[in-house]
């Protein structure tokens, strides 16, 4: 089934379009329907994910880049090809240590990115 959402069943990188954060961090929302949204994270170095924490399952793949991420007070850098998995409800966070992208799966969907 197509998601309303996504409208497509292919979804083209050039088709969306970067919301600024801050001066070192983009997010381009790709995909999403009720259950499921991926997000793409762009950071400069330096760039950071604040410690923060929402019900929504995360599963994030280091698309290129490295970063410091904290999840639930354990640290580890993790580079290109790498991913980590974010319980619900857990406090976390990213700092950029060298510049890069993540992709951000979330379950259910944030409701708090769409802009209506």
């Amino acid at each position: 089934m197509i998601s309303e959402k996504t409208n497509s069943l292919f979804i083209n990188d050039n088709d969306k379009s970067w919301e600024v954060l801050d001066e070192k961090v983009k997010r381009k929302i790709m995909a999403y329907e009720e259950s499921l949204m991926v997000v793409k994270v762009a950071f400069q170095a330096g760039g950071v994910g604040p410690l923060h924490q929402h019900r929504h399952v995360q599963i994030t793949h280091v698309e290129s880049g490295v970063f410091e991420v904290e999840i639930d007070g354990q640290k580890q850098v993790l580079k290109a090809g790498d991913a980590f998995h974010i319980p619900a409800n857990i406090l976390h966070g990213a700092v950029c240590l060298e510049e890069g992208v993540l992709i951000d799966v979330f379950s259910p969907m944030r409701e708090d990115f769409i802009k209506i």
